[in-house]
């Protein structure tokens, strides 16, 4: 195993500069980076939305592709056990942990709260460790990948390229205060939320092989955690922020067009399909948004609806903190309400709902006959896509608040430490294997 830690450098570009952006909102002549219209995911698939996949050097995108659906065209096993579980996740900080992704070269790599990355190989070892931050909070995102390189943001505000091959940093560029979402990546150039403090957020658009900033946007008046979505075929980016709204520019020339307000935070990424943008928020709801003019089509209330008094930062049960996933015209997602719904696409009815025991925030993933989900209970949950029902689950240690990856050899996941008070356990990454 090789084992790095942070370069003594950083690339100087505080929270408040713009130099060498191309200038905020409303500046066009921007190079389009990519062709074609499709989404184009790690499977080279279509994201499950109908548009053709197109090769623009990405082979890991985190939600799966561009419009963040969340689909793995992959089976999973009846039965499964525990190949192997590795340390990874501290206590610190309660939001949603950075998943798992299959590289182009078979391993898997994970960023952590440590300010770790790694590239773990099947059978569990370790090729490579690098540290990339020394902030408490380190990473809560997933890399993207693509070319040889991977690029991960962290909780001092900076984003990081990495080599695939061994871990080696290529460059880091301070973008603002935090950059917990995870990078999208497309055609090379990175897009990438921001946030800033006092709450304040922005959208940057970056070269991947030299970290440059080529484009800013303020826009957002909160933070944004939510990882940027792209319809190439309707011409949208979008993304959710703390201020409840959702901002959308027009792509590739990112001229301001619409925003949404869904009334409560926005923390995960939403998911576009077939026109729809697919908005988790914690008002309780889950939205149907015409990405075109913003309009609503249809909204779903989650059961519930009372406030959580705990903690300084009271949550509403019913609130929704799970990225959904699309497929074949349903939507996958969790609520605080510790239930998990399948949702009609085009009018927003339910389909389905099974109760869990404890709340459901991370990612959502169906694959061709399931949707996986993880939950405070400490269980990820493998559900019956056509009714909800449990085909199997498995519980560690932690809260599962990780996107679940399903590769041809197994299902790989991570979980939020055990124990806030105690820094000794940590959370685990799992590979589960089918079970005899």
């Amino acid at each position: 195993m090789t084992e790095r830690t942070r370069r003594g450098w950083l690339r100087a570009l505080g929270a408040a500069s713009t130099a060498g952006a191309a200038g905020l909102a409303g500046c066009s002549g921007l190079d389009s980076p990519g062709t074609g219209d499709g989404d184009t995911s790690g499977d080279g698939s279509d994201g499950g939305d109908g548009a053709a996949a197109v090769d623009d050097g990405v082979k890991t995108q985190f939600r799966k592709g561009l419009r963040n659906t969340g689909y793995i065209d992959a089976a999973i096993p009846d039965a499964v056990e525990t190949a192997w579980e590795l340390p990874t996740n501290r206590a610190e900080h309660s939001a949603s942990k950075g998943s798992p992704v299959e590289a182009p070269n078979g391993a898997i790599v994970l960023a952590d709260d440590t300010g770790r990355v790694r590239s773990i190989a099947p059978d569990g070892s370790v090729n490579w460790a690098t540290s990339i931050s020394d902030h408490d909070r380190g990473s809560h995102g997933t890399p993207a990948i693509a070319d040889g390189s991977l690029y991960v943001g962290t909780y001092d505000g900076v984003v990081s390229a990495l080599s695939l091959d061994d871990g080696e940093i290529l460059w880091q560029n301070r973008v603002g205060d935090a950059a917990a979402a995870s990078p999208t990546y497309l055609g090379g150039k990175l897009y990438v939320a921001v946030e800033h403090s006092p709450p304040d957020g922005s959208l940057v658009k970056m070269d991947a092989e030299s970290g440059d900033i080529e484009w800013r946007d303020g826009w957002p008046t909160d933070h944004p955690h939510s990882t940027v979505a792209i319809d190439r075929e309707h011409g949208r980016l979008i993304f959710g922020s703390n201020d409840g709204h959702c901002y959308a520019w027009s792509f590739p020339d990112l001229e301001r067009e619409w925003t949404y307000d869904t009334g409560g935070d926005v923390k995960l990424p939403l998911a576009i399909s077939d026109g729809v943008a697919v908005v988790p928020s914690w008002a309780g709801t889950v939205t149907g948004v015409d990405v075109e003019d913003g309009s609503m089509l249809w909204e779903f209330e989650t059961d519930g609806g009372e406030t959580s008094k705990d903690g300084p930062n009271p949550i509403r049960t019913g609130g929704v903190m799970c990225a959904p996933a699309v497929h074949d015209g349903e939507v996958f997602v969790g609520s605080h309400d510790r239930n998990v719904y399948g949702i009609d696409l085009q009018t927003g009815e339910k389909l389905w709902s099974t109760a869990t025991d404890g709340w459901i925030t991370g990612s959502a993933v169906a694959t061709n006959d399931h949707v996986l989900v993880g939950s405070y209970d400490k269980t990820l949950y493998a559900l019956d896509r056509d009714d909800g029902s449990v085909t199997w689950s498995v519980e560690g240690r932690g809260e599962v608040t990780s996107a679940p990856t399903v590769t041809d050899d197994g299902i790989y996941y991570a979980e939020r430490a055990p124990n806030p008070e105690s820094s000794d356990e940590a959370g685990m990454c799992y590979k589960l294997v089918a079970r005899d």
